[in-house]
């Protein structure tokens, strides 16, 4: 990828070799990282190697009359006004410029300080504009009017304030082997932003799971990424999480897919184990018949901050165990758990942020014999 800001901007760290030495670095890196753990080969998933994000975040950068996109110093010396930005889908990339000339034309960039684009591969686009003011009527009608000329669906978003014009999530499809799979992806809430490398990741997954049978249990399944092609591999699956607006946005994948084996929690993991346990009763688990499952896999797929002892311990019942981590320090942490019991047998590394040193990692443990 070549970007004018390299240097400069900090959404690239790494910006100075080529893209393959890279990964190579990378794999180096955590074959080290985990060589107690695991000595066999991990394999590597690739990233498209430009216009691979599908949502991205700039600021609105105000500067005499003038307004520009804007990101971190990669030195943190202030703003980097870019014009471009090569890591967005190219639906973004060719929104930018219209986007930043209809703002200032209809002149509603007074105290606008952030700019959210949330994109399909398709090509459709939620943009999310930031403001320190409160929004009026007539905000609303000059953000209609942007919105139909640019065929976009636009939120306007201000302190406790939030006005939709269209509909505020696009409709993604994966790809999954043969089959397509549909996502609701609300703005505002979490999504994988690399859908290219999002697809091989979920594939991934779905092979690892090739020799389990029954039903599978998911902690932390956020909008039903992973749930919905494993309804596909099991006979049921129970899964949970905190967000209400995943939980909400997990259901209505579920409808799209035609998918019926599912069962959605609102509950965090701690207070999810706890029901299991019966340590504490919880009314979101009355309708489920926890008796009916027959569980002997576990997928996991947590924050930054990996898992607690606690949940390390209650996923080690299991037989089988596939952990996707964004945070390979603390898969080091889980994992020092996890393995008393069972084995690793596979690792991946999923490049989901290319030109940083974040990946993504696949880990799959079977029950120690």
């Amino acid at each position: 990828m070549d970007c004018k800001y390299f240097g400069e901007c900090g959404a690239c760290r790494i910006y100075d070799s080529s893209y393959e030495m890279q990964l190579k670095d990378k794999l180096e890196l955590n074959k080290e990282r985990f060589s107690s753990f695991y000595s066999g080969e991990i394999t590597t998933f690739k990233s498209p190697e430009s216009h691979y994000r599908s949502r991205s975040e700039f600021k609105l950068w105000h500067k005499d009359d003038d307004i520009f996109y804007g990101m971190n110093h990669i030195e943190q010396k202030g703003v980097v006004l870019v014009d471009e930005c090569p890591q967005v889908n190219t639906h973004i990339s060719a929104l930018m410029p219209k986007l930043l000339k209809s703002i200032k034309e209809r002149e509603i960039g007074f105290k606008l300080f952030g700019v959210d684009f949330l994109s399909s591969s398709d090509g459709e686009i939620v943009v999310s504009l930031l403001y320190h003011r409160r929004l009026d009527e007539e905000w609303q009608i000059i953000a209609t009017e942007m919105a139909k000329e640019l065929n976009i669906f636009i939120i306007g978003r201000s302190r406790k304030q939030k006005v939709v014009i269209g509909q505020d999530y696009i409709r993604e499809k994966l790809v999954i082997g043969e089959k397509e799979y549909l996502f609701n992806h609300i703005e505002n809430s979490f999504t994988q932003p690399n859908p290219r490398v999002n697809e091989q990741m979920i594939a991934w997954a779905l092979d690892k799971f090739s020799s389990a049978s029954g039903d599978l249990l998911e902690l932390y399944c956020g909008a039903g990424n992973f749930t919905i092609p494993f309804s596909k591999k099991f006979d049921k699956v129970l899964a949970t999480e905190i967000s209400k607006s995943s939980i909400n946005a997990a259901k209505e994948n579920m409808k799209l897919n035609a998918v019926e084996n599912i069962e959605f929690v609102r509950m965090s993991v701690e207070e999810f184990v706890g029901a299991l346990d019966g340590v504490r009763e919880f009314r979101r688990m009355k309708e489920i018949d926890i008796n009916s499952y027959n569980i002997n896999s576990i997928f996991v797929d947590p924050p930054r901050s990996g898992m607690d002892e606690y949940s390390c311990q209650f996923a080690s019942r299991y037989e089988h165990i596939l952990y996707i981590s964004c945070n390979p320090e603390t898969l080091v942490r889980d994992l020092e758990i996890l393995n008393k019991t069972h084995d690793i047998v596979d690792m991946a590394i999923f490049d989901q942020f290319p030109y940083t040193h974040h990946v993504e990692m696949g880990v799959k443990l079977l029950k120690k014999v």
